[in-house]
């Protein structure tokens, strides 16, 4: 049975022509299923009877399942998704005066263990399906009640949840696709975001295959500091990812990238990484996003004091780089960003101690 959350607009087109049917049923069951929420071949009421009944036969329309449903005291709001085999994942709505965020995860887990992220200290388990990544959109529609064509709750969406987006390339551009889809759910590239610690060749494959808006984890302006905090900028370092950031911008929605930069006490907050900031970025249009850091158990990091954030932002902002400091929405229901943890049975890190532990066995 093939499960149509999996299949973006063209992936469903070829499919319906293996079925005989024409291109135009497609985009009539496109429709149903993201525009107006339909599981229900039968409530497809402008699809002939004949192709209802073939559907109900070959396909269904099956996306993951909410386990849980939290509202946060500020009108965040966080769903547990089941995955299967043990494993959840979380995706938050995050309302505002002007818009309706929702951030959704791409993995069970994630295997960059970036040190101060509560969801990489969990591990990874594996990617997630396009059904998984786009049913989240079409769980929350269902939750909020937007479910009926132009009724938007959803005005944006970010891939900044669990997980790196692209290290499930192939998925998370499927999923993408379908966001941008007229006949889906219609957003506009610079409102879908892929947010990325800086895996260098994939950016530019993004660039080609579907760009959208960019957030770059950054988080230090030196590789030293990276290093620690980002492993991944060991493969892919700070001079790599800003030539790949300047490239994708030929072919971006906007005119600039955001750097995230999550505040640590005495870790990267003092004027001096300002500085050392404004050295790196000044061949790179872009925008900062200061994020207070989001405690964890176990985490040895605290957030910097909002008077050190406020004077490293003075010091971007007098250097004219635009610079926002995120406002913490969520972080009494653990929606916060950093906190996203879900529940992930970890391959990787089993794989890794039973290797300990066979080779301590095999010792002479």
């Amino acid at each position: 049975m093939q499960n149509l959350l999996d299949l973006d607009g063209d992936s469903l087109t070829s499919w319906f022509a293996a079925q005989g049917e024409k291109p135009f049923r497609a985009r009539q069951v496109l429709r149903w299923i993201h525009r107006s929420g339909v599981a229900d071949f039968d409530a497809m009421t402008d699809i002939a009877k004949s192709l209802r009944e073939k559907l109900k036969v070959k396909a269904v329309v099956r996306p993951p399942t909410v386990v849980s449903d939290k509202l946060s005291d500020d009108g965040t709001r966080k769903f547990l998704i089941d995955v299967g085999n043990g494993n959840a994942v979380e995706t938050v709505f995050i309302p505002e005066e002007d818009r309706g965020t929702l951030c959704v995860s791409t993995q069970a887990g994630c295997a960059l263990d970036c040190a101060f992220c509560s969801t990489g200290k969990q591990g990874f388990n594996r990617n997630l399906t396009v059904a998984e990544i786009i049913g989240q959109v079409w769980q929350a529609n269902k939750a909020l009640g937007a479910v009926h064509g132009d009724e938007r709750l959803i005005s944006n969406v970010v891939l900044m949840g669990m997980g790196e987006p692209l290290a499930n390339f192939e998925n998370s551009v499927a999923a993408l696709k379908l966001m941008l889809d007229d006949n889906a759910y219609g957003l506009s590239r610079r409102r879908v975001t892929v947010s990325t610690s800086g895996l260098v060749p994939v950016m530019d494959r993004l660039r080609e295959e579907c760009p959208v808006a960019l957030a770059v984890s950054l988080h230090a302006p030196n590789d030293r500091l990276r290093d620690e905090l980002v492993p991944i900028n060991q493969k892919y370092p700070l001079a790599e990812l800003m030539a790949a950031c300047r490239r994708y911008l030929e072919k971006a929605p906007r005119d600039f990238i955001t750097f995230e930069y999550v505040m640590l006490d005495g870790i990267n907050d003092s004027d001096a990484h300002a500085r050392e900031l404004l050295a790196l970025v000044r061949t790179v249009p872009c925008k900062f996003n200061l994020i207070p850091f989001n405690p964890f158990p176990g985490s040895p990091f605290k957030r910097s004091p909002a008077e050190r954030v406020r004077r490293f932002a003075d010091i971007l902002m007098q250097a004219g780089i635009v610079t926002t400091t995120r406002k913490t929405r969520g972080d009494d229901i653990d929606a916060a960003c950093g906190q996203l943890a879900g529940q992930v049975l970890d391959r990787t890190r089993r794989t890794a101690a039973k290797t300990i532990i066979l080779k301590e066995e095999t010792r002479p």
